[in-house]
Order: C-alpha cells, then sequence, then structure tokens
C-alpha cells in the first residue's frame, strides 16, 4: 500500500485534482542567543534524514558545507516507507532515541499528533522534542546560527542578497521543487497538464539565466542554487518517468546540465547523493504510481563528466 493512499499521509488532492502539499508542523527556531527558547549548542542537536527525499538532501548538504558534522549528529532513515512512515533500519538504528519510527518522535513532541510524518527533522536532544521539521527554516539556522562552531566564512544567504534569493526560490520552489510532485501525484488531466507547462517553463528560464550568470544569482553560490539542485540531482532518475516529467530530461539542457554537474563535482557534494536510496525510494514505496515495486536499472548518469561551467 502506497503512503500516499494511506491514513496519515499529510499531502492530497484537492477537488480539481490537484496536488496540495502540507505545511510542516513544528516551527521553532534555534538562534545563537537563545532567545527563541533554543540556543545553538554543540552537541544539543541531532538530525533526522533521508537520503532519498529532497527537502532532506538539502539540509545534509549545509550540515556538510558549513562543517557541522561534530556540532550537529545526524541519523539516516531508511529510504523505504509504508504506511507507518519512515522507519529506521536494523542496521543504521536511531542513537538517540531508540525510536523504530520516526513517528515516535513526532508523538513524543506532540502526544495528539494524527498527520503525516516527514523529513527532515531537527531534533533538540534536552527538551526530547521536535524543533523543526520545515527544510527551508533548518537550513537557514545552520547557515548562520552555528557560526562559533562551523564554517563563519561560507554564507549561502548573504543579507544583500535574501530578497533576490526568496523571490527566486518562491517560483523554483512551486514550479520545481514542488512542481515535480505536483505533475507526479495529479489526479486529473487539468492539473497535470498545468504542473507540467509550469515546470517546464521554469527550466527553460533557469537555463537562459544560466547562459550568462555562473549560478543562479550571478557569481555567487548562494542558497537558491542548493535548493534547486536537489531537484535536479533526482531529475533524470526519477522525475522523468515515475512522475511523468518526460518533456526534456536535465541533461538535454546545456546550462542546467553543466550547472548540475559542476555543483555535483564541488568537495562534499558526491558524498550526499545516494541514488540507490532515492531510487529505491520513489519507485517502491510509490506504489500507486509503480505497483510492482520494480526499480528501473537506468538511466546512466555521469555527474563527473567535465561541466564547461568556465
Amino acid at each position: 500500500m502506497s503512503p500516499e493512499s494511506t491514513p496519515g499521509w499529510r499531502h492530497k488532492t484537492n477537488t480539481e485534482g490537484r496536488f496540495v502539499r502540507a505545511p510542516s508542523l513544528f516551527r521553532h527556531w534555534v538562534t545563537t542567543d537563545g532567545s527563541s527558547g533554543y540556543r545553538a549548542e554543540p552537541g544539543r542537536y541531532h538530525l533526522y534524514v533521508s537520503y532519498a527525499c529532497p527537502w532532506a538532501h538539502r539540509t545534509i548538504i549545509f550540515r556538510r558545507l558549513k562543517k557541522l558534522e561534530d556540532i550537529i549528529g545526524m541519523t539516516v532513515v531508511d529510504p523505504i516507507r509504508d504506511h507507518r512512515g519512515w522507519r529506521f533500519a536494523d542496521h543504521d538504528p536511531d542513537p538517540i532515541n531508540g525510536f523504530h519510527f520516526l513517528r515516535e518522535g513526532y508523538l513524543a513532541t506532540d502526544p495528539n499528533h494524527t498527520s503525516g510524518v516527514t523529513v527532515p527533522v531537527l531534533w533538540d536532544k534536552h527538551t526530547s522534542r521536535i524543533v523543526n521539521n520545515e527544510s527551508s527554516e533548518i537550513i537557514r539556522m545552520l547557515n548562520t546560527e552555528f557560526d562559533e562552531w562551523g564554517d563563519a566564512g561560507t554564507d549561502f544567504c548573504p543579507r544583500e542578497l535574501v530578497d533576490e534569493i526568496d523571490e527566486l526560490n518562491a517560483v523554483v520552489y512551486t514550479n520545481v521543487n514542488n512542481g515535480v510532485y505536483k505533475c507526479g501525484f495529479a489526479r486529473s488531466q487539468e492539473a497535470y497538464a498545468a504542473s507540467f507547462a509550469a515546470l517546464f517553463e521554469t527550466l527553460e528560464m533557469l537555463d537562459e539565466r544560466l547562459a550568462t550568470n555562473r549560478y543562479l544569482l550571478g557569481n555567487a553560490l548562494t542558497e537558491a542554487d542548493w535548493r534547486l539542485f536537489t531537484t535536479l540531482v533526482r531529475f533524470d532518475a526519477v522525475y522523468v518517468g515515475h512522475f511523468k516529467c518526460n518533456k526534456r530530461r536535465i541533461v538535454d539542457y546545456p546550462n542546467l546540465s553543466g550547472y548540475l554537474r559542476e555543483l555535483y563535482q564541488m568537495p562534499h557534494i558526491a558524498g550526499t547523493v545516494n541514488m540507490d536510496h532515492i531510487k529505491r525510494h520513489y519507485y517502491e514505496t510509490h506504489l500507486a504510481l509503480n505497483p510492482t515495486g520494480i526499480v528501473p536499472a537506468g538511466p546512466d548518469l555521469d555527474f563527473e563528466a567535465p561541466h564547461g561551467r568556465g
């Protein structure tokens, strides 16, 4: 049984057959000074993530690039989930709470929790509760609030660019990051067609933008690039076929394809991409879309090929 068809799956389709993503539930912030009630401290917080999930992938990247591995722990859930939600594999158990399913952490935070369970989760070991499960907010915390212990010299959301980053993020989120899901989980031809058109119009716009820009906002590598990257790296392997996003592959775009390879080839990034987890999760979990659970053997992807982004 696929999670999107079971009780507790957070995301629904409306009466027009359009996929609707529910808002994240826990939205507290960790701050350097602790004014939020959650002070940034080494060893206090733990990330629960999935290598399969593009939203969790953002936080894995930021934790790595901000050099916070020794400051914030991380546990990876099993890529296969069923109606019980994300689980911890026997070979990779939860070392913090001994949870068997991530849902246990949601219930520990809110005993009345009845909706879905998502990753990433930022967990506070001091209060034994979830601080935040919204990836866009977690990466902003990782970017600035732990600079006393991490890499303060790396800033993916500089103040002078934050408005441009937010504006571009909104378009990319709506039409690309979430757009592939709106295509894949559409329940009407009209809903699918609208999302499909918006997705590829936006990819065309981004490809044109990268014809003259090294990165999305010029020569500065920002949060906007990493938020796009986690969708692009999954696109040809999963979204083209599984989510019916088949007008073009990323490899068919001259600028997006080189840009994707450049980001992938940056130090430490390849190690955050687990294509086995990615493919197994989508094809073995979304059984309403892939009833046999068969995982495709292809496509051949060469993210190590020269990127040409001089």
